[in-house]
């Protein structure tokens, strides 16, 4: 009997009938079947987009129809006639032609451009040195502090500039009442909405107070992922606080001071309220910028078209002034 199998091949398992991994008689084991794709991968590729589609589609219907229609406004003549009419009256490039050409409105691209870098720069200089000492003090002043700036943040904008209007008014403003009591009495009833650089002045003063507050606590809570260790390393070198700041501090935030730049240019270029609410652009115009000044000419004079065209290129600028931080934030980007 064993003569007649000696010849013969041994047949494997069969595959269909013993499961994969099971033991064999001579020890061996059954190879399994090799694993098919799964199909999640495929899922959780398109995940994110998928949770991004809502408020990209949220944000093409609150600001991209709006910017549509102000562009197809701008190259259109409408003002009350128009209305009435129900009339669509096209003029081409018409509206930008006249602006471009305008003396009044690059006098106040560049009173803009002005006024954002004055207020940026002492936006960024107030709110690295109040951040810097939120980190030194202790958490009792500490406190007390953060809760003034979030007070200071959190007020309205025309809420803030009603107060600024009591604390600079001509005749019963604490602000002219303290510098009569210093011994200032020319400044008794000043009125300092009357003239172009004291009515700029309490505009700045008023943008860089509600500003300060994010700039301050931003830069703390950058600090708070320094190790204390650094800083101590630092001193043991004889390292001064200027040089701690600019040599450790800043390297290591800097995307934290290049996102909050790019953020407060972008806010203080397009700053409206306290600019039209404290005193509508005055004195004559004055103190007027491409905000201020497209909705004068849109809504004010009821030019809209003039008004959509003055607004699309107060955008233009912007971006122009953006092109040098995306350039460096995309090459922080490539460097990480």
């Amino acid at each position: 009997m064993a003569a007649q199998y000696r010849g013969t091949k041994t047949r494997g398992p069969d595959p269909a009938v013993t499961p994969p991994g099971a033991a064999l008689s001579d020890g061996t084991t059954v190879p399994g079947r090799p694993a098919r794709p799964s199909r999640d991968g495929r899922g959780t590729r398109f995940l994110p987009y998928l949770l991004l589609l809502p408020t990209l589609v949220a944000t093409a219907l609150l600001l991209g129809y709006p910017l549509v229609r102000n562009l197809l406004i701008s190259f259109q003549t409408l003002e009350p006639f128009q209305l009435i009419q129900h009339t669509t009256q096209w003029n081409g490039f018409g509206n930008y032609t006249d602006q471009l050409t305008s003396s009044e409105f690059w006098h106040t691209a560049g009173r803009s451009v002005a006024f954002t870098a004055a207020n940026v720069v002492l936006i960024m200089v107030a709110g690295t040195l109040i951040g810097l000492l939120l980190n030194r003090l202790g958490k009792p002043m500490r406190l007390l502090l953060s809760t003034g700036l979030v007070l200071a943040w959190a007020m309205p904008q025309v809420a803030g500039t009603t107060v600024y209007q009591w604390l600079f008014d001509t005749q019963n403003g604490v602000v002219n009442w303290g510098l009569n009591g210093l011994g200032w009495h020319a400044m008794q009833h000043y009125n300092w909405f009357s003239h172009q650089l004291s009515t700029f002045a309490v505009i700045t003063l008023m943008i860089v107070w509600g500003s300060i507050p994010f700039v301050a606590l931003n830069l703390f809570a950058g600090l708070t992922t320094v190790s204390a260790e650094i800083f101590e390393a630092a001193r043991m070198d004889g390292a001064s606080a200027w040089r701690t700041f600019w040599q450790v501090v800043f390297p290591m935030l800097k995307p934290f001071f290049l996102s909050t730049t790019f953020l407060e240019i972008i806010w203080v270029f397009k700053a409206f309220t306290q600019v039209y609410a404290l005193n509508a652009g005055g004195p004559e115009g004055l103190t007027e910028t491409l905000p201020v000044y497209a909705y004068v000419e849109g809504f004010g004079n009821q030019h809209f078209g003039t008004g959509a065209a003055i607004s699309m290129l107060t955008i233009v600028i912007l971006v122009a002034l953006m092109s040098y931080y995306f350039r460096v934030i995309l090459k922080e980007e490539d460097e990480l």
